[in-house]
């Protein structure tokens, strides 16, 4: 099978093996017709080979990125205009998508980046909580139940061949102390790398923004 199909078999199976806690509800848009269409042009544009790839791992999808498109750190407004593949979504932008896209342009464009890299989450199924984006680890009792879907989550994946010398963490928190703990256990990666989330970037680092792009390029190359 070629990297897109093993991408798409797994993306359009995911399910969460537990009960979510009260007022938590899941992503899941996989299902949705749109978001099927716009992940098999997406992937079979750009990963329709048997490369093998890094892996960058972000926190969980977000409610105007991946909660959209269902793909990865990718708006409607990137996936048009950067990926090139049209689609009906509404445009709104993700911050998140916004500094990932002009660190790949950095970096040479969407078709040079995804020949190497390939980028998914910890959890690869978003939450929101009241309507908010909620990250895996700021509820106790999602924390508590999650950890056999991401391990699974994280072993299908590394089965379409993945670079296991070194995986990158998006976010230098929690997220890359979770990844870090886990790999301790698995022994997946021989070394994982954290990168500063683009949320936390746009947020409250802005002006900085360029040094923290030449951060990417420089654990990319």
């Amino acid at each position: 099978m070629k990297f897109s199909e093993e991408i798409q078999h797994f993306l359009f199976n995911l399910q969460l093996p537990f009960k979510l806690p009260k007022a938590v509800d899941v992503l899941n848009v996989h299902s949705d017709t749109e978001v099927k269409k716009a992940c098999t042009a997406f992937y079979n544009k750009f990963y329709n080979d048997n490369n093998q790839r890094y892996l960058l791992l972000g926190i969980n999808p977000g409610r105007f990125g991946g909660g959209v498109t269902g793909i990865p750190f990718t708006d409607p407004i990137r996936l048009q205009n950067d990926c090139g593949i049209e689609n009906n979504f509404h445009k709104k932008q993700e911050l998140s998508s916004a500094f990932i896209y002009e660190m790949i342009e950095a970096f040479g464009g969407a078709e040079k980046f995804y020949t190497r890299f390939y980028i998914s989450a910890v959890s690869p199924l978003g939450f929101v909580k009241n309507g908010k984006n909620l990250n895996y680890y700021d509820d106790t009792l999602l924390l508590k139940s999650i950890e056999p879907f991401v391990v699974d989550c994280i072993k299908k994946q590394l089965m379409f061949g993945i670079n296991r010398h070194v995986c990158f963490c998006i976010g230098e928190g929690e997220n890359l102390k979770y990844l870090n703990r886990l790999n301790e256990k698995y022994k997946w990666f021989d070394a994982i790398k954290g990168l500063p989330h683009p949320r936390f970037v746009m947020q409250y680092r802005l002006k900085k923004k360029n040094e923290y792009i030449q951060q990417y390029m420089q654990a990319l190359h």
